[in-house]
């Protein structure tokens, strides 16, 4: 349960001719294998369980891909090597795709995984933070330099910054538990689920529940890869699509797995299991539900846009390119 690590991502501790037949679930008559690697954002663990059904049920290899997932880390950060070539797809977040692309990065989100963000305010039942105004008055745990996600969720809810105490924290559940602070900013599915094990009950916000709308453990490709590497694409999003569809219908099964990949990793079963348990919300909803695992619309692009706005990244809507998961729905 290290996502929150100082260096984690978020810095919280701060149509091609002839592939129409591709869509999920179908297999092509003759296909050469070819490897790809699809770099992840962190550590090996059950936040990416539907990679790991892909490569162990063949999704993959059904379609012509060896796909090896390379580890992400402190040491180990998704952007250059997609910029690179080594890896053909990340996985990223729009915002550091959005920060990236400033930079003169040639990136496309071209999936989204997580339709809720992650992010949430954790709070103890008796002294709970139920919506974003109960953050007045209270001193919340957290990177400071996650300071601009704690101002724009209040700019969102008309809350009052100047009125909560930022108290600078390692990312761990203790200030809390130990009462040095009143809450905390995290991903809903650690420090709540390590308080959960831990039989401490908790009260979790997620902001995206209150207009903080920004897509995480997002599919990156650059925009030579878009159009170059089409059918590596296609067939790689098909085979995560399958992968993740499974996770949905067994997450025990796909813990499991995770932890039969990686024994010597550390990771603790009941902690997965309710990690796994507790992304389903976050990344299966109505619109995936009605068009597939990672759909976008024009409307969540806006939604995003607007979001990232005021995190100070401004961006353009042609940031996000659906072409890869039409072909891959069909």
């Amino acid at each position: 349960m290290t996502r929150f690590d100082i260096s984690r991502r978020h810095l919280i501790g701060m149509g091609l001719a002839g592939l129409g037949g591709w869509a999920v679930g179908a297999r092509p008559a003759m296909a050469q294998q070819r490897d790809v690697a699809l770099q992840l954002s962190w550590l090996h663990s059950v936040q990416f369980a539907g990679s790991y059904l892909a490569d162990e049920r063949g999704y993959w290899a059904d379609r012509g891909l060896s796909v090896r997932l390379d580890s992400g880390g402190p040491n180990a950060p998704v952007e250059p090597p997609v910029v690179a070539g080594t890896a053909l797809v990340g996985i990223s977040a729009a915002d550091y795709t959005a920060a990236a692309v400033q930079q003169g990065a040639p990136f496309r989100i071209i999936g989204v995984a997580m339709q809720n963000n992650p992010f949430a305010i954790a709070s103890l039942p008796g002294n709970p933070v139920n919506t974003p105004a109960d953050l007045e008055g209270k001193r919340i745990g957290m990177a400071t330099a996650n300071t601009p996600v704690l101002r724009t969720l209040c700019t969102l809810n008309d809350v009052d910054f100047d009125a909560i105490t930022i108290v600078p924290t390692q990312y761990d559940a203790a200030p809390l538990i130990a009462g040095e602070v009143d809450c905390l900013l995290c991903w809903s599915t650690d420090l709540p689920v390590s308080m959960f094990v831990r039989g401490i009950e908790s009260v979790t916000m997620l902001m995206a529940d209150y207009g903080y709308k920004l897509h995480s453990q997002t599919y990156i490709a650059t925009d030579d890869s878009l159009s170059s590497r089409r059918a590596d694409l296609v067939a790689l999003l098909a085979g995560e699509a399958r992968g993740w569809s499974d996770y949905l219908t067994d997450t025990d099964a796909a813990t499991d797995l995770t932890l039969a990949r990686f024994p010597d990793a550390g990771l603790d079963r009941a902690a997965q299991l309710e990690q796994a348990r507790r992304q389903v919300p976050l990344m299966f909803s109505d619109l995936t539900e009605a068009n597939g695992f990672g759909w976008f619309t024009e409307e969540t692009v806006a939604e995003n846009i607007e979001t990232l706005a005021l995190l100070g990244t401004p961006v353009s809507a042609d940031l996000w390119d659906r072409s890869i998961l039409d072909e891959v729905h069909g």
